[in-house]
């Protein structure tokens, strides 16, 4: 049923403003917790249209989103208590002025045309405007460190600026007069990139782009809004079973910090913690992990400590004035904590740093500790820290090897890390089992090179290093960091991303002893798909991956004419490939195929906790404010409307109760972006955390 009504709603055209007036459909059925009504305009009943509630009356801001149906009507079920202002958002209109509703009331809404195409251009998502900025022609590259056009759309999407914060949003695609008085847009470019608590990433990353070339470019994207220029393209409104969802948001942690990721359940079984709270990782910001009680409304923190109190601190990085915060340091972190998972018993394992990231002599040359023995580690930025909400206490473990996001394994015996963007080019892992054994951090720890096997047979032998040709009967060591990891419920093998341009697929199997067994396979997209972020791995084996060509890639290994060998070095095997476009206008001097979207993740439903079906890919759709699933092939976009902005990481799925249908399921996520002053609400905002939940028609109660 739900494929059928999908290809319904995927052959449907946009509704412009007006469309299907029609008389009045039956009366909506409202609960004493409920708001419901009809949506109309001067033109009749708006199709597709947002109807947001929201209230301060609980214990943290809550806020509840629905889309109204064919004929205008919308049903925003099961509100706490409270007084709600209630508005209408949609393309094609202006924001309809704020009311105050009664729960348990019939309550009709006016929606308002809006007068210019400036005035609706407002309200699009952040890629529309993104997708105006210029950009070099091929015959420009190569360009100082930049090859290709193709490289250089990577570094500016999901490769490096649009992996911290959308590009199009109304913090970015205007100059604040505070930054103060330049000769050109491109010199104010530049003192932009200086700003605020990021600004050593940001001019890192500029150099990258054939400086002078980019600030041009920036200076005239934001030159030709100023001047009136509007996005080429609009936005379509949510159509078919998109109007079924059913978005709720609460405020949780500061208005300085951002949330990297938020965790809600366990990867294997989505019944951990049923009900229960959700918890987030503030990364630079801060080193309060924020907690959220969904039941109780409700928002805390809890403090994650750090083992070594000389711990370095972000507040020691370049700092530049911000036009949103003047010259405050806003972000204060020794932990860095980047990424969440949760246990089968509940506890939150995160990657953080908990001392300085000179290695102990144990991870080092001449150690006997077994990996270092075979491949010594001098520097981690990121260790292990564990926390027993039951116990209200942390665990913190020191690794020789970097770490970044995290995985296990389905008995939740292992641990696998990724190093990130940069590393010292190992998977490492830890034995759980082992350590909750015998307390033991370095003998429960282990990592391993990444060693393709070239020579053809099989097992590990002695490799070549990465600077070396490969050489008949030799393996291969590749230098690669992943970035993403995960295991694969097919066989247990480790997948992960190497970002980048072309960028690259890595799968490892461990063998019987990983630190000498262990082999990799590489695999790289073909164009014109480039540019791996995140990914996941589906329950066939298959894996699916963001990528900055504005496409999600699925590889599938099974497709391989080639595995191993002298020519299995990462271009072996396009056959397994499947590139699908992401929604969203391609940059408008781009050619290729794809889209504007930076998609930053992939995250595969395996146990259908959305209501779509088993083992749906759910796509981060960052530049559309969106999360993105891909069913039968066609993209469902369930936009997140307000406020304005929503930049999703990734998304956890959990089931509350199994018996209570829709409301006892639901896809988690949070604001990820570093910059929530850049949203609308500037810098009053504070981070959301977001659940949706697909109803079976957009008045299910």
């Amino acid at each position: 049923m739900v494929a059928s009504m999908l290809m319904t709603a995927l052959a449907t055209a946009a509704i412009p403003v007006g469309a299907n007036a029609q008389q009045r459909g039956p009366a909506v059925s409202v609960g004493s917790n409920d708001l419901g009504g009809v949506v109309r305009s001067a033109e009749g009943p708006e199709a597709g249209v947002w109807v947001i509630a929201e209230t301060t009356d609980t214990p943290t801001r809550y806020a509840r989103i629905v889309v109204t149906d064919d004929r205008g009507r919308y049903l925003i079920p099961d509100l706490p208590k409270g007084n709600y202002q209630v508005w209408v958002r949609g393309y094609g209109l202006v924001d309809s002025a704020k009311v105050q509703a009664s729960l348990g009331k019939t309550f009709d809404l006016t929606a308002v045309p809006a007068p210019t195409p400036a005035a609706a251009a407002q309200y699009y998502p952040p890629i529309y405007w993104f997708s105006l900025l210029s950009v070099p022609g091929k015959n420009e590259f190569p360009m100082e460190q930049v090859k290709s056009q193709g490289e250089w759309l990577n570094i500016v999407k999901s490769g490096a600026c649009q992996s911290c914060h959308a590009l199009g949003t109304p913090g970015t695609r205007t100059l604040s007069k505070r930054l103060g008085t330049f000769k050109d847009s491109a010199d104010a470019w530049a003192e932009r990139l200086l700003a605020g608590s990021a600004s050593n990433f940001m001019a890192r990353d500029i150099t990258r782009l054939g400086t002078q070339r980019a600030l041009e470019l920036f200076g005239k994207w934001t030159d030709d809004i100023a001047a009136g220029e509007l996005p080429f393209a609009t936005p379509p409104r949510p159509q078919g079973i998109a109007r079924n969802v059913v978005v709720t948001e609460w405020e949780w942690s500061d208005p300085t910090a951002y949330l990297h990721d938020e965790i809600s359940t366990d990867r294997w079984n989505p019944s951990v913690n049923g009900k229960g709270k959700i918890y987030g990782s503030s990364e630079d910001s801060t080193d309060f992990m924020p907690v959220l009680d969904p039941a109780a409304n409700t928002d805390s923190e809890v403090q994650i400590p750090v083992r070594d109190p000389n711990t370095p601190n972000v507040t020691t990085r370049p700092h530049g004035f911000s036009p949103s915060w003047g010259p405050n340091t806003i972000w204060n972190s020794q932990t860095i904590t980047h990424n969440p998972m949760m246990d089968e018993k509940g506890r939150i394992w995160l990657t953080s740093q908990i001392r300085s990231p000179a290695n102990p002599d144990w991870c080092k040359a001449g150690s006997t500790q077994p990996s270092a023995k075979a491949f010594p580690i001098n520097v981690s930025n990121r260790n292990i820290a564990m926390y027993d909400p039951a116990a209200k206490t942390f665990t913190l473990l020191s690794t020789c090897f970097p770490t970044h996001h995290l995985a296990f394994s389905r008995d939740h015996d292992m641990l696998f890390f990724s190093a990130g963007v940069a590393g010292p080019g190992v998977l490492g892992w830890l034995d759980v089992k082992k350590f909750e054994q015998t307390g033991d951090e370095v003998q429960s720890q282990g990592w391993t090179p990444f060693v393709l096997d070239t020579s053809g047979d099989g097992k590990r032998g002695e490799y070549v290093e990465p600077d070396k040709p490969v050489e008949p009967g030799k393996d291969k060591r590749i230098a690669v960091n992943e970035y993403a990891v995960a295991v694969s419920p097919a066989d247990g093998s480790v997948w992960g991303t190497v970002i980048g341009y072309p960028g690259a697929l890595v799968r490892t199997t461990l063998g019987p002893n990983a630190i000498e067994t262990a082999l990799s396979e590489i695999y790289e997209p073909p164009l014109p798909g480039y540019g791996p972020r995140g990914g996941d791995i589906d329950a066939d084996g298959v894996y699916w991956v963001a990528l900055a060509s504005g496409h999600v890639g699925s590889f599938d290994r099974r497709k391989c004419k080639v595995l191993n060998g002298p020519t299995a070095t990462g271009k072996h095997c396009p056959e397994g490939w499947t590139l699908y476009q992401l929604p969203g206008p391609q940059m408008r001097d781009v050619k290729d195929a794809g889209s504007a979207e930076a998609s930053y993740y992939v995250w595969i439903d395996w146990f259908n906790t959305f209501g779509l079906g088993r083992n749906v890919p759910i796509v981060m759709g960052n530049l559309n404010s969106s999360i993105l699933a891909l069913v039968d092939g066609k993209f469902v976009n369930f936009t997140v409307p307000y406020p304005m902005g929503f930049f999703p990481k990734n998304v956890d799925g959990r089931i509350d109760d199994a018996a209570a249908g829709w409301k006892g399921t639901g896809l988690w996520s949070t604001y990820g972006t570093r910059a929530m002053f850049h949203l609308e609400g500037g810098t009053a905002n504070r981070p959301r955390a977001v659940r949706l939940q697909l109803r079976p028609d957009p008045l299910a109660h």
